[in-house]
């Protein structure tokens, strides 16, 4: 069942799955208009899977964690890789754990990991993680934005955000489309990652290319990369069954270590 956890920055939504299982924890940061629900059911599947524990929570302004106020700043991920992050493994008394990040999670995953809070991190997974500002995201986070005021984006965020939605969907929406964005690359934490890394995208995802994964490719000293046919954006949803076998065959063996 959902509940809740107090850091120093405020109140977090989490959800737990075999928490009294042994084993790393697998934290789990949701995309950039996600949160615990958006998940679905891959994060328990996963975890039963593995036999490991696992953690799902909603970032501040996100699902039903406390909100986080208007404007974001450009260093927003930043700030929830140096700051937050470790505020939140903190608070759950968690020693040991594996990283796993879709899209902006997947960049503040990878941040963390290349910083110096990283101190129990096994290993990182991340799903189409953005290391640098592209076009095609650009492009494709305004028909989010048009979607968004004249569509039915709004109504749908609201079944997982909320009151929050307006604060998810603003707070992301608004520095991703700020001009001086496209100059926001996080490629230098790439170097730093000492921990096994496995990086997944879809051939077709259409806010990010090949180039993405290729500069982890090239950065990351232990490094596994997967380009999967015919998937988008979300890779664990489009394809659950081959990212669950996937993610699994490189967390056994992380536990084997």
């Amino acid at each position: 069942m959902t509940d809740y956890l107090n850091t120093e920055s405020g109140q977090i939504e989490i959800l737990w799955h075999n928490k009294e299982n042994k084993g790393p924890v697998l934290i789990f940061l949701h995309e950039g208009l996600g949160c615990v629900k958006m998940w679905k059911t891959f994060p328990e599947r996963l975890a039963s899977k593995t036999n490991c524990p696992a953690m799902v929570f909603s970032r501040f302004g996100y699902g039903q964690s406390d909100p986080e106020p208007l404007p974001w700043k450009i260093n927003f991920m930043h700030k929830q890789a140096l700051t937050v992050l470790p505020e939140i493994i903190k608070a759950a008394g968690i020693k040991e754990y594996i990283l796993v990040g879709h899209s902006d999670g997947g960049s503040i995953a990878a941040i963390f990991a290349g910083s110096s809070h990283c101190t129990g991190l096994r290993g990182l997974i991340t799903l189409a993680a953005h290391l640098f500002c592209e076009g095609i995201t650009v492009e494709s986070i305004q028909k989010a934005k048009d979607h968004y005021q004249n569509g039915n984006l709004k109504q749908k965020l609201e079944k997982y955000h909320g009151p929050n939605t307006e604060n998810a969907f603003r707070g992301w929406n608004d520095v991703w489309l700020n001009a001086t964005f496209i100059h926001w690359n996080i490629e230098k934490y790439l170097s730093r990652i000492n921990t096994p890394m496995l990086a997944i995208q879809g051939k077709d995802d259409p806010y990010g290319t090949d180039r993405q994964i290729h500069s982890i490719k090239k950065n990351v000293k232990n490094i596994k990369t997967v380009l999967i046919d015919n998937c988008g954006h979300a890779p664990h949803l489009e394809k659950p069954d081959t990212v669950q076998d996937i993610m699994t065959d490189f967390i056994k063996k992380i536990i084997e270590i």
